[in-house]
């Protein structure tokens, strides 16, 4: 059924540039950089070192679709948006939720995907069951990356609006707070829904999500200023939607693939 959802997803790809219904950019080279660290959106593969996931995936579909070229270059989380901003690269995506603070520096495409946050623990975990008994609590501590969503979610709607909180935990990227999570060094990490749902999945009962949601966020590719790149970009995110290849991207990714199986 994978290989069958696949295929289908390719012969779309491929009938759509072949109709002529979105922009031929004839094999313009696209230098894309992505940080890795995000599964299922982009990490790297334990045990093949494959990098893997949605959003190259996706990439790969956008590529076929309007005839492009891409290059991957990898950096930290902390350096992406600037160096898109200088235009060191073409395009960024590592599940960049779309701000406006951050229009101010980037352009961004339309939405891909649509997420909640959620509160992940370790699955025995009963000190706490949603963000009021977490924030009641100070011996608790929470993983967070600074400047990201899930960093500010917890100041904001878990904590006191304290960036400098030493109850926040930061790290480099956020596989390393869930490592720590596991290893019981922090006692909860804030992430989407759909990211979430993929470790859940494949810890066998060693975390679980806890407690209501507690935002929503779109997702977005990230362009420096002016790119002629956002319109074809946009017009194959719009056709992947309408010709449900983004369900079957998410179908693929959040349902069938485990990580680490």
């Amino acid at each position: 059924m994978k290989f069958l959802t696949t295929l289908a997803a390719l012969c779309l790809a491929t009938t759509a540039l072949a109709d002529g219904h979105l922009p031929d950019l004839e094999g313009r080279e696209v230098v894309v950089v992505t940080e890795n660290a995000y599964p299922p959106l982009q990490f790297v593969e334990p045990g093949t070192g494959n990098a893997i996931g949605w959003e190259y995936d996706a990439m790969a579909e956008i590529a076929e679709r309007i005839n492009i070229t891409v290059v991957y270059e990898n950096t930290s989380w902390d350096a992406m948006i600037p160096a898109v901003s200088e235009a060191q690269y073409d395009l960024g995506m590592t599940g960049i939720t779309i701000r406006d603070d951050r229009k101010e520096k980037v352009d961004f495409s339309d939405s891909y995907m649509t997420s909640e946050m959620v509160m992940l623990v370790r699955g025995d975990e009963e000190r706490f069951a949603d963000a009021a008994s977490f924030a009641a609590d100070a011996e608790l501590l929470m993983a967070a990356q600074p400047g990201t969503t899930p960093f500010y979610v917890g100041v904001y709607e878990v904590l006191d609006g304290d960036e400098t909180n030493p109850r926040i935990i930061k790290f480099e990227t956020f596989g390393a707070g869930v490592a720590a999570l596991r290893s019981g060094d922090v006692d909860l990490v804030l992430t989407d829904g759909t990211a979430g749902n993929g470790y859940v999945a494949a810890s066998d009962g060693a975390l679980k999500i806890v407690g209501d949601k507690l935002g929503t966020e779109d997702f977005g590719f990230i362009f420096p200023k002016g790119s002629d790149l956002v319109a074809p970009i946009n017009a194959a995110i719009a056709d992947m939607q309408k010709d449900g290849t983004i369900d079957a991207l998410n179908t693929k990714w959040f349902l069938d693939y485990k990580l680490g199986g």
